[in-house]
């Protein structure tokens, strides 16, 4: 396995260790292990059945592994469950946005953490939704997020400010780790940008940002280190300096690049 010393002194926020993951006598990850850290972005790349969105679902408690263990603060922990996940402080943003089209903006970045009224409304378990709606305009100013009125169905968003709405969500709740599977999937150019800007913003506020990506430019321009998977495994471990689109190729696809191209 290729690796590098990308991260300096700079202790991890979470440790994948030896995490591994079969169905039936399918290893769909064996001994998987990387590091993220704070204020960095990772990103997970591989070609389709690689393992990468299996090691996510693990992270992101949808999995539980087979074997290995996940480690936050050098105290392992498990995740069973995306809920154990979201209380170590760690949100998940998947390709399928996990949005709900016919309701509105504001009910999508608060849905299952509702601003409850204060006394008898929090018993009665009373929704305040102007403590919501203006909660939710500052988050999205923050970020930079511009949709013109925060009560429309977020079915009616283009797929960039949908997926802005997701990530903004995530975002918000997320302390220690934030995950998103394929960010820029079937976006345009300039929404693509938007999210990358969003990528960028949640490493500035010192998060640990992991991303599956299939664009190699936007690895390259947004990742602190790479994690290359192929067959299951890590084959890789690449710092900024040494990420190019040839090295990621192949090691992608296990070739060098003289023979692809012969």
């Amino acid at each position: 396995m290729q690796t590098a010393d990308v991260q300096g002194s700079v202790p991890p926020v979470l440790e994948v260790r030896d995490l591994s993951k079969s169905y039936g006598t399918l290893k769909a990850v064996e001994s998987v292990s990387f590091a993220l850290r704070s204020g960095q972005v990772t990103a997970l790349v591989g070609d389709n059945g690689a393992g990468k969105s299996t090691v996510v679902k693990m992270i992101a408690g949808a999995l539980v592994p087979d074997s290995g263990e996940i480690v936050m603060g050098d105290v392992p922990v498990r995740i069973s469950d995306p809920i154990s996940a979201r209380h170590l402080g760690i949100e998940t943003v998947y390709q399928d946005l996990a949005v709900l089209p016919n309701l509105d903006v504001v009910t999508n970045l608060y849905i299952g953490r509702e601003i409850y009224r204060r006394g008898a409304g929090r018993f009665l378990r009373m929704v305040n939704r102007r403590a919501m709606l203006e909660q939710a305009r500052v988050l999205l100013a923050d970020l930079d997020i511009k949709i013109s009125s925060l009560r429309q169905p977020v079915g009616s968003l283009s797929g960039g400010q949908r997926q802005s709405v997701a990530i903004g969500r995530a975002l918000a709740f997320a302390s220690k780790v934030l995950i998103m599977d394929e960010p820029t999937a079937a976006l345009g150019v300039a929404e693509s940008a938007a999210v990358l800007r969003l990528v960028n913003h949640a490493r500035d506020r010192g998060l640990a940002v992991l991303i599956i990506s299939h664009i190699l430019p936007h690895v390259i321009d947004l990742a602190d280190q790479v994690v290359v998977m192929r067959h299951g495994r890590v084959v890789g471990v690449l710092g900024r300096e040494e990420t190019t689109q040839q090295r990621l190729v192949e090691l992608i696809v296990g070739q060098e690049s003289a023979f692809l191209n012969s």
